[in-house]
């Protein structure tokens, strides 16, 4: 709650003027903003570009924020929207890197662990890409983000009991194909 407040702090000073309360939000929020951009894009560059797109509209748009949801959740929405249609312009099929698992994994010096590691990320990413919009969006959230139902729901404008259904349907799709990967060696 206190975050909250902080971030609706911000959000005022920076409506009354004071451009550096914008600043301070970006900072606190641009990695988040970047991290999934990059899970829904699939790449560095196309995430750079989603993020100045959600930076723009940020700055643009800050002023239609109702002080109702959390900063963040409006914030991930605009993300989320913004990624999605950054894919539908460029006719892209559905990216998931595991750039947060990358970064979280904990690789020790022993080289074979660390190829074992990174094998099963690209395993997963291959995997991952097969995954509709819909669900990814749901397996993000639930696994990345570490969110409920509910919270995702607000985000995504989404019934819970839809949302349960695509992210059951997304976790079954994993294990099928992850089956299939292991069939295969």
């Amino acid at each position: 709650m206190q975050e909250q407040n902080n971030d609706f702090e911000l959000i005022k000073k920076f409506l009354d003027g004071d451009e550096s309360a914008f600043n301070r939000l970006v900072l606190k929020y641009q990695e988040k903003i970047y991290l999934l951009a990059r899970r829904m894009t699939g790449n560095h560059l196309d995430a750079d570009e989603v993020v100045q797109e959600v930076l723009m509209v940020l700055y643009k748009k800050l002023n239609t924020f109702e002080f109702k949801s959390s900063f963040y959740t409006w914030l991930y929405r605009i993300t989320m929207t913004r990624s999605i249609n950054y894919i539908k312009k460029r006719s892209l099929k559905a990216f998931l890197p595991l750039s947060g698992l990358k970064n979280k994994m904990n690789e020790d010096f022993d080289p074979l662990v660390s190829f074992e590691n990174k094998e099963k990320v690209v395993r997963l990413e291959k995997i991952l890409q097969k995954i509709p919009a819909k669900q990814r969006e749901v397996f993000i959230l639930r696994n990345f983000e570490q969110l409920d139902y509910e919270e995702i729901s607000k985000i995504t404008g989404t019934s819970v009991g839809a949302l349960k259904a695509n992210y059951f349907h997304a976790l079954n799709k994993v294990k099928e194909l992850m089956n299939d990967y292991e069939n295969q060696k």
